[in-house]
């Protein structure tokens, strides 16, 4: 089976790509901050990897609506997971949200 040779790179390019844009137009949507983590925040890439973001952002929707509204706003080009929290929620969750303590604490804030 034939090796395929910088995939590697290309998917970084593209992740970094699609990161730089949604850091320049989601502050104008109501984004506060943004942390990314995941594979790809530790410099882990492959075929699957994708854009895992924690966003704070004020809103009145239910925790599993929230990630719709950017999806449906900047329809990615790319695989991203968006987990959304309140300014509130992520200043007063930390303790007991495991995602928000690796958001904190080891995760790459890229906006905010």
């Amino acid at each position: 089976m034939p090796m395929m040779y910088g995939f590697g790179t290309q998917r970084r390019q593209m992740l970094e790509s699609e990161l730089q844009r949604l850091v320049d137009e989601m502050p104008q949507l109501g984004m506060q901050s943004m942390y990314l983590v995941g594979p790809f925040s530790r410099g882990d890439v492959g075929p699957r990897t994708v854009l895992d973001l924690v966003v704070v952002q004020q809103t009145d929707e239910l925790m599993h609506r929230r990630a719709d509204f950017w999806t449906t706003h900047l329809r990615p080009r790319i695989g991203i997971n968006f987990y959304v929290y309140t300014p509130d929620e992520f200043e007063n969750n930390i303790d007991d949200d495991l995602l928000l303590q690796h958001a904190s604490s080891m995760g790459e804030r890229v906006y905010g």
